[in-house]
């Protein structure tokens, strides 16, 4: 029983001895943190994004989508009047031209829908 507790002793300074060598690095990071002429680099992360930022490129994004989306249906309805009414790309893409120099149509503009 005695070897049991001069074990558990041992165990006790070396747990001590642990932990004033680990207060001991904790003070030196602290000191080097607070001297102005330290050359200590502290890794940081990313720049931190305002939330109006954040917010904006949400807005981004989703106008992005929303953009993306009224592509696929404007070709999709385009390619149903095609076919609807028998027309070939040709034809359409003179069509299309016609407007665009007649100025009945500018490129930039979204025709209205019904």
């Amino acid at each position: 029983m005695k070897y049991q507790k001069v074990q558990k002793q041992l165990d006790e300074r070396e747990k001590l001895r642990k932990f004033r060598e680990l207060d001991d690095a904790f003070a030196q990071a602290l000191r080097q943190l607070e001297d102005p002429n330290s050359d200590f680099d502290i890794p940081t992360g990313p720049p931190v994004r305002s939330i109006a930022a954040l917010e904006a490129d949400d807005q981004a994004a989703d106008q992005a989508a929303h953009s993306h989306e009224q592509d696929r249906v404007f070709d999709q309805r385009l390619k149903a009047l095609i076919g609807e009414y028998d027309l070939s790309e040709r034809d359409v893409s003179e069509v299309i031209h016609a407007l665009l120099e007649s100025k009945q149509w500018k490129l930039d503009d979204v025709p209205a829908g019904e």
